[in-house]
């Protein structure tokens, strides 16, 4: 892609057009935003640009069409896809000012806020008011609520609730061309055309940037409680989720953790749990309601499929110290393996009956490549987050061989009826295997629909899309 090189003419017309304390090209400042937190990658901007309103980004862009200079849009840097990395350089668009919660209707069940606001805070605030809003991806204490719109966030509850995809009913967007449109109405029901604001959640900022999101709410459900079933195998454990289902019971969430994850955590986060020796794998499953009676039958339901799945202890959290323990340990799970090895995160999601066949796969294919991998996950609804760890590979095996063995997996998962990324999206890292699942065809109107918005190609390049075949 042939781009312009930010030169000091366009800085000063960035710097007119947004205000010269919100541009910044110091060093420390470039580095601060040239990573996130997927695995080791760096790659410096030219300029970071901190707007603060919808006109403001809408100049920008602007200006950057005009001259040709890319352009990637930026929230709270925990993303694992590389979504967030200005690998052409040009200007880091970071959304951080955008931190306002505009406006809670609680008559409607509606909210609207600016992307920068931190999910967990937003959460909070409409809990508040007796609300829920139950997209809680494990880093709602960092990400913020339009990262979670660019990848079509979920976390553990979309098992009962569903991903965001659910819960944006519009938005306002700047086009890559500085046009400002909304997407959408703030109704629960959209037949007028096509859905522009399904086509933004998940585009990972390559067809517009999101300035303003309306949010549907629920009511704030008043009683939860969490169990934990250990099983001695992984494939028991993957095979009981299923059938809870299948029993009729739907959990507030499901989620699954390896036996090697488990012992992380307790290691590096110092969480209390007494794992025992013959447990390979748990279980946490939540219910939530407002009636503790229907609660606890559903629990019971769940015991027995337990039971006949081999789960050999169940616990209940009795306080409300004891659930927050035990949700620690889940969230905290990625942090504790990427600080006890070199390692590399893949998303994996399959319909929730073929998880055994998929955890089984992992091992094998990790045992023909010298690899070892922990596996955790929203089993609820089949998203497997599969951390694959460096251990004995060789450093060329690792920088050579390990990128057919992560084909293999992503074969795996969609002949399973899968695909590549249940929630951390595609961005740089994983657009080498789109093919794997979507044919010449499919990727070529994905190709189309970019260029409709953005023609130039200047906003977030390089990412989704593989390189089309060479004739």
């Amino acid at each position: 892609m042939n781009f312009t090189k930010l030169n000091p003419e366009i800085l000063q017309e960035i710097k007119n057009a947004i205000g010269e304390e919100k541009v910044f090209t110091d060093s420390e400042s470039l580095e601060n935003y040239s990573h996130d937190e997927t695995e080791d990658l760096r790659f410096q901007p030219e300029v970071v640009v901190k707007p603060t309103t919808t006109q403001e980004v809408s100049a920008l862009l602007k200006i950057c069409n005009e001259h040709n200079v890319p352009v990637t849009p930026r929230g709270g840097g925990t993303g694992l896809s590389g979504a967030a990395l200005p690998i052409f350089g040009g200007v880091s668009l970071s959304m951080e000012k955008f931190k306002s919660i505009i406006d809670i209707d609680t008559e409607n069940l509606q909210a609207t806020v600016e992307p920068g606001v931190i999910t967990e805070e937003f959460i909070n605030a409409v809990a508040e008011k007796g609300l829920l809003y139950p997209v809680d991806p494990s880093s709602k204490g960092s990400c913020f609520i339009g990262g979670n719109v660019a990848h079509g966030s979920g976390g553990p509850r979309v098992v009962k609730y569903g991903t965001i995809r659910e819960y944006i009913l519009n938005l306002e967007v700047v086009l890559p061309n500085g046009d400002v449109i909304w997407t959408g109405a703030n109704t629960l029901k959209y037949a007028s055309g096509y859905n522009l604001t399904q086509l933004m959640i998940g585009s990972e900022g390559t067809l517009g940037v999101v300035t303003k999101i309306v949010t549907k709410l629920l009511p704030k459900p008043s009683q939860s409680v969490l169990m934990m079933g250990s099983f001695s195998t992984n494939e028991d454990a993957c095979a009981a989720v299923s059938a809870i289902f299948r029993a009729g019971v739907t959990p507030s969430a499901l989620e699954f953790m390896e036996r090697k994850g488990v012992e992380w955590v307790i290691k590096f986060d110092d969480i209390k749990f007494d794992l025992k020796d013959d447990v390979k794998a748990l279980l946490m499953i939540e219910f939530d309601g407002d009636d503790l009676d229907d609660i606890f039958k559903n629990c019971e339901k769940t015991n027995t499929v337990l039971e006949e799945h081999k789960c050999t202890e169940v616990l209940f959290a009795d306080t409300a110290q004891q659930k927050e323990e035990l949700w620690r340990m889940r969230r905290t799970m990625a942090e504790s393996v990427k600080s006890n090895s070199v390692y590399k995160e893949e998303d994996t999601v399959v319909p929730r009956a073929a998880l055994p066949k998929l955890i089984n796969g992992i091992k094998e294919i990790g045992s023909k490549y010298g690899f070892e991998s922990v596996c955790y996950g929203h089993a609820g609804d089949g998203n497997l987050h599969v951390n694959i760890i460096k251990a004995g590979m060789s450093d060329e095996d690792w920088k050579n061989k390990l990128k057919f063995g992560i084909t293999e997996i992503f074969e795996l998962t969609t002949a399973l009826g899968g695909t590549l990324s249940g929630e951390h999206g595609i961005g740089l890292v994983q657009k080498e295997f789109m093919p794997i699942k979507y044919s010449e065809i499919h990727l070529n109107l994905m190709r189309g629909i970019k260029n409709v918005f953005d023609p130039k190609g200047i906003l977030n390049p390089g990412k989704i899309m593989p390189n089309p075949p060479t004739p």
